[in-house]
């Protein structure tokens, strides 16, 4: 295929995949599409070996990286906050609320043996605040000491400094939009790639579907190369993102029933099992709305009758070593840990029904994508 994103990055086919498994990474990049490593709950240390290994397998093919870098949060103003700073904000309620569900559902403590915390290093009082500058910046340094080809923040414009630094060491910069506002505003600080995503998508979303979203991004930014996201995970919606315009597409949740994906056993179980109704946009895990799984943990904290979610990053601190127990347990089956087990994904999850591998997952949706350009071509000649 030749578009601008096979162009700009001198890939095979436009099929960005967002993941947190350098494994998928990998196998998305060989199979000609690139793989972008979603860096957040990785610490400096760890994203060093990842990168390392990436580069080794991939053998100099591209393949990018993806941090969390918000405009606004708790405490962004002051700048300096550490996590044991930010403890001390979180009201008493909320932590007896948290304890509270471990306590019900029989959520058992965690032994200690160094479990890795689930956003790299939040058990630690001195740790740079997450999804904060602070944080992203160790990331980025250690990133830019590898040869990523892009550099994307998902949440809000990148730093002016982000920019400057990647753009230093010649990488291109991508930035997720959920409006046509946000994407002007990214491509009015330099930003090459705007990815378009629709509500339908897993993680931090807006409000606007990807059917709307993709060709106003398009029109605003144009002729700034967009990547269609949101609810894509085959090659008809594919199609449909090119159609409305989009260079490419940006995948995330289809790659989380692979092979080759780290999700979590039970949570993969949930999502083969899944329709699109299945999902909620929560501020549970995070303090921002973030699509994921519905299940009882989601339940409670979007209870009327219990508290709200804090804000970010305060609740991803209040929660993350609740979440760390619950994923411990969840292996029994039966438990009230297996109960509340979720993770982020989108409504693509009704159509993850069988596992495949991260490069058979490429080839069905270029297939597909085939078939359904052929038939439009087709109708045309009708």
């Amino acid at each position: 295929m030749k578009t601008a994103i096979t162009e700009m990055f001198g890939i095979d086919v436009p099929i960005l995949a967002f993941t947190h498994c350098r494994d998928v990474a990998a196998a998305v990049t060989k199979a000609g599409g690139m793989g972008v490593l979603g860096a957040v709950a990785h610490s400096p240390e760890q994203l060093e070996i990842d990168l390392a290994w990436i580069e080794k397998e991939v053998g100099g093919r591209p393949y990018g990286i993806d941090v969390i870098v918000p405009a606004k949060y708790a405490g962004s103003d002051e700048g300096g906050y550490t996590v044991d700073d930010i403890r001390k904000l979180i009201p008493a309620e909320h932590i007896a609320f948290v304890d509270d569900i471990l306590r019900r559902y029989d959520v058992p403590p965690l032994a200690d043996d160094g479990h890795r915390s689930l956003l790299g290093g939040i058990s630690r009082g001195d740790a740079a605040v997450p999804f904060s500058a602070n944080q992203a910046d160790s990331l980025l340094e250690v990133a830019l000491a590898h040869r990523p080809s892009l550099v994307v923040n998902a949440l809000g414009p990148p730093p002016a400094h982000m920019i400057e630094r990647a753009k230093q060491e010649g990488r291109l910069i991508g930035a997720l939009a959920g409006k046509a506002q946000h994407a002007e505003r990214h491509v009015n600080v330099g930003v090459d790639v705007i990815i378009a995503q629709g509500y339908e998508a897993g993680g931090h979303t807006g409000e606007v579907g990807s059917m709307v979203l993709i060709p106003e991004i398009v029109d605003a930014v144009a002729p700034v190369p967009v990547l269609g996201a949101g609810g894509i995970g085959r090659g008809r919606q594919m199609a449909a993102a090119m159609a409305l315009g989009a260079q490419g597409v940006w995948c995330g949740s289809v790659w989380l029933t692979t092979e080759e994906a780290e999700t979590h056993p039970t949570v993969k179980r949930k999502f083969l099992a899944a329709t699109s109704s299945d999902t909620v946009r929560s501020r549970s895990r995070t303090g921002k709305p973030a699509r994921q799984l519905r299940t009882a943990w989601t339940d409670e904290w979007d209870n009327p009758a219990t508290l709200s979610p804090l804000g970010m990053p305060l609740q991803p601190i209040l929660v993350d070593e609740a979440l760390a127990r619950i994923d411990h347990a969840a292996y029994r089956a039966g438990s009230g840990a297996e109960q509340l087990t979720n993770y982020y994904v989108g409504q693509i999850v009704g159509s993850m029904n069988t596992t495949k591998t991260s490069a058979q997952v490429v080839f069905d949706m270029i297939d597909e994508y085939i078939d359904a350009v052929r038939l439009l071509d087709h109708q045309l000649e009708a």
